[in-house]
């Protein structure tokens, strides 16, 4: 297991903010945020300890951890990522889990079949899997969705259906504003919609506006974490690449931690 240093040398790579001063989370505040972690169990305990062994050695007053979404799909253990989350949250730390987009769509799977092949196409089968839930042949079949549908239904925990059912979409910590997939330029941070939070790229990820707060997300994948002056994405790929990568804040400082 190998990590990235808990801190970089370059503040002033992200934006400033109104007083000219770059962004903070609150004041004796650590802020950790974990991006996509795609059923990779293995990688969310990895990512855990790592945290846990900075926070330590830290002594922050308050801890708090955003997961940024995206917990179940294309792994082959998201049953036991909720699991984790649901039961093994960190000691000492407040505990915050978004919605990210996979989630979204299973969610609205369960009440409307119309959306499973599309789910199935990018990660949901791995998810019936793991429930048990034998995949709908073919994925089209009216039926076989129906089928498909009941099946997760009986399946899936009541935990873990309330825990997916409440996710929220974004969480606020002093200068840094976290959400699953990014925000629309040009909307202001209270009216941003829900589909936007959830599914929103080329426009976010182009834009060269300074948003009000420096927007910290996951959703879609690079090789490294992508630091910009008015965001900072934190997607590498773990279900593939092996790399959860966690963003690092505290005072003027920030940096990464990574499997």
């Amino acid at each position: 297991m190998a990590h990235t240093p808990a801190m970089i040398a370059d503040p002033l790579a992200i934006g400033r903010g109104a007083q000219g001063v770059p962004p903070s989370p609150p004041p004796g505040t650590r802020v950790y945020a974990v991006g996509d972690i795609h059923g990779r169990a293995d990688l969310l305990r990895e990512i855990n300890l790592l945290i846990h062994e900075d926070a330590y050695r830290r002594q922050a007053p308050r801890n708090v951890i955003v997961y940024l979404g995206d917990y179940i799909d294309r792994g082959d253990a998201p049953r036991g990522v909720i699991e984790l989350l649901l039961n093994e949250p960190l000691p000492g730390f407040q505990s915050i889990h978004l919605r990210g987009n996979h989630e979204d769509i299973l969610c609205r799977f369960l009440k409307d079949i119309s959306v499973g092949p599309n789910w199935f196409a990018f990660g949901g089968l791995e998810t019936l899997a793991d429930y048990g839930v034998a995949p709908p042949e073919p994925v089209t079949g009216v039926t076989e969705l129906q089928r498909t549908q009941r099946d997760l239904i009986a399946r899936l925990p009541a935990d873990h259906r309330n825990f997916l059912r409440r996710l929220p979409v974004s969480h606020t910590e002093g200068d840094y504003f976290f959400t699953h997939a990014g925000i629309r330029p040009g909307v202001a941070l209270k009216r941003q919609s829900r589909e936007d939070l959830l599914w929103i790229r080329d426009e976010f990820l182009e834009s060269d506006e300074t948003f009000p707060k420096i927007v910290v997300h996951g959703h879609t994948i690079t090789a490294a974490p992508e630091v910009r002056r008015n965001r900072i994405g934190i997607d590498t790929g773990a279900y593939a690449s092996g790399r959860l990568t966690c963003f690092v804040a505290e005072g003027r400082d920030w940096g990464f931690l990574q499997t």
